[in-house]
């Protein structure tokens, strides 16, 4: 499979349900029912124009990447690509997209945050020149309606 295959347009809401299905078949991504619903999903779209991107084979939904910012530092969330088209360059592609738009609103690091026990996952960022920070801890909150973790500790 060539890249010339491979077209790689902005997400859309139009995009919503294939980008799901792929995402809840994808070993890794975590998903929440209520911050991955069609509605967030919408309102991170719009609030991060241009940054989202699908990538599609012959019309087919291969891959997918949400990307944002909060005015200093660039996320990404949700990679994910079909099993049968990685090793293709698919997932690169659509980081790659995610960072040039970044860089041109003028965000100069991004981040992600990656299950510790996702091997694979781990294996492709680090291959493509991500480094690891050993020295921060991600810690978190509920804002409102409590949720007992299954994975939360306490301090």
């Amino acid at each position: 499979m060539g890249m010339a295959e491979i077209r790689i347009d902005e997400m859309a809401m139009g995009d919503y349900d294939e980008v799901a299905a792929l995402w809840e078949t994808t070993e890794g991504v975590g998903l929440d029912e209520d911050s991955d619903c069609a509605e967030k999903v919408r309102l991170y779209l719009e609030r991060n124009p241009g940054l989202s991107f699908v990538a599609r084979l012959d019309g087919e939904l291969v891959g997918a990447v949400l990307c944002g910012y909060d005015g200093r530092r660039g996320y990404l969330h949700h990679l994910a690509v079909e099993k049968s088209c990685r090793q293709a360059g698919i997932g690169t592609a659509l980081v790659d997209h995610c960072l040039a738009g970044l860089g041109a609103a003028g965000i100069i690091k991004c981040n992600i945050f990656l299950f510790g026990d996702n091997e694979l996952g781990s294996r492709f960022w680090c291959a493509t020149g991500w480094n690891a920070r050993r020295d921060l801890v991600l810690m978190q909150k509920w804002t409102g309606q409590e949720r007992e973790s299954k994975t939360a500790r306490s301090c």
